[in-house]
């Protein structure tokens, strides 16, 4: 089970963490609420939502969130299938409330996707659509696109079909409480099924080559007396299994797009050579051993997120995920078409209550399975989509940052002149005294700086010199 270090926010700091997110809103130009003819607009659709005639409430499906996730965009149904495996998946279908040119759609079009930052959330749709009306909450008939992919007995995709259909989810489950009845012996049939076909998937991705970086997660959450608590968290593995349900999906969506000659991409290119010949000195600098025939995912994948050199060491792995890009194509498939960290060619489709783009290949997908035209308001938007999904990721990383800044802030504001117990994670390039730390206990990043070089990797002694609610600003100096 993933343990966590956790250090609680008081009530008496709840107003700076209000007026503190108030302003990141203002200053990052964020809307604070949809316009009054959104939300007629949304209650009107949820009112009215457009049922398909396909009934498959029979599928025993499930839903599994982090605890509270209302916008639930995906549930699921696994079973075993002779001697291989059938994975029932139904995504929300927000294009069964939302139609092209409306006030929902222009103002989904503006904002690209949800943001998240603590309990701040900025939604995408409004919430009659995306926590109720489009959501898939359990003992609701709902409209979505049911995708069945049957796989054979590695794990192997075989068969691939999206068809709107309406659905009723059974339950919803958390992720700490499922790996508990799992851990228990006590779990229901069908999650010991989700945990074959995710094992399966996983030694797949080994096998093609595809890589990931368990970083620690640094989080906020939220008790029920509205304290915040900072902590890094460990994935739980039934984690891994489901997101591997979601990226066999987002593959057989962009076989279906490559196939087809129409579609949006998820792309990630191969680094340069000289990228990973300078990880590999970094490696060599942490100490680390990188064999000479053993490939980088290999090497990530030996890596130890409770270490901190291994932390320092994934943290200069990241710079290979930077390249990420949607490609649009109309056509041939694009030139570099596969994404690195995968191995495999892949596409965003799983989660159109939350991100814009899955509202469009959801489209594309159920017209290709369906021998039709692609409707043309989502053909004619497609060369659109790169471009404002790099600007909404962009928002929402600045927007999550800022909010873990300023939490962090507050947490350390009345520990000004303290030394801590940290490990350099990060050194800059261009002046090797200035570079990342991070602290366990609070679960902190932050700048640090020294006289002479960082050790990159090492536990240091770290004195909190700047700790400032109002900039959001956090500063260490080494000691000696």
């Amino acid at each position: 089970m993933p343990t966590t270090r956790r250090l609680k926010l008081e009530t008496q700091e709840q107003p700076l963490l209000e007026s503190g997110i108030a302003d990141i809103q203002r200053s990052l130009k964020l809307p604070a609420a949809f316009a009054p003819e959104v939300e007629r607009a949304a209650a009107e659709a949820a009112a009215h939502p457009r049922l398909p005639e396909e009934d498959r409430t029979d599928l025993a499906l499930v839903t599994i969130d982090p605890p509270g996730a209302m916008d639930l965009d995906q549930a699921l149904h696994v079973e075993r299938d002779g001697k291989g495996y059938r994975v029932h998946y139904a995504i929300a279908d927000v294009a069964a409330f939302v139609a092209p040119g409306d006030a929902v759609d222009i103002e989904a079009n503006l904002r690209g996707e949800t943001l998240y930052g603590a309990d701040r959330k900025i939604p995408l749709h409004p919430r009659a659509l995306s926590e109720d009306a489009a959501s898939l909450l359990p003992g609701q008939m709902r409209p979505a696109l049911l995708w069945t992919i049957v796989l054979d007995a590695d794990g192997e995709g075989t068969a691939v079909d999206v068809r709107r259909a309406r659905v009723r989810s059974r339950a919803r489950y958390d992720y700490a409480g499922v790996q508990r009845e799992i851990d228990a012996g006590a779990a229901d049939p069908m999650w010991a099924v989700l945990r074959e076909i995710g094992e399966l998937r996983q030694a797949r991705e080994r096998r093609r080559g595809g890589v990931s970086l368990p970083l620690p997660e640094q989080e906020i959450r939220i008790d029920d007396a509205g304290r915040w608590t900072l902590e890094f968290r460990a994935r739980h593995p039934v984690e891994d299994w489901n997101e591997q349900i979601s990226l066999l999906t987002g593959m057989a969506a962009a076989h279906l797009m490559v196939r087809g000659g129409v579609g949006l991409l998820r792309t990630l290119p191969a680094p340069e050579p000289q990228v990973i010949a300078r990880l590999q000195r970094t490696a060599r600098a942490l100490g680390i051993d990188w064999p000479k025939q053993r490939a980088y995912p290999e090497f990530v994948r030996s890596l130890d997120p409770a270490d901190p050199l291994h932390v320092a060491m994934m943290t200069a792995c990241t710079t290979l995920l930077r390249g990420a890009a949607y490609v649009a194509f109309d056509g041939a498939a694009p030139a570099q078409a596969d994404h690195y960290a995968l191995a495999a060619q892949y596409a965003h489709v799983t989660a159109p209550l939350r991100r814009l783009a899955d509202r469009y290949t959801g489209e594309v997908c159920l017209a290709l399975c369906a021998g039709t035209p692609v409707p043309p308001w989502a053909r004619a938007a497609l060369p659109t989509l790169p471009a404002a999904m790099r600007a909404s990721a962009q928002r929402a990383g600045r927007y999550e940052r800022a909010v873990l800044d300023l939490a962090e802030a507050v947490t350390l504001a009345p520990r000004v002149g303290e030394t801590f117990e940290a490990a350099v994670i990060e050194v800059d390039r261009d002046d090797p005294r200035q570079g990342d730390l991070m602290l366990r206990d609070p679960a902190i990043l932050a700048r640090v700086a020294g006289d002479a070089p960082l050790p990159l990797g090492e536990r240091i002694r770290a004195r909190l010199v700047e700790a400032d609610p109002r900039t959001r600003t956090i500063r260490f100096a080494m000691s000696a």
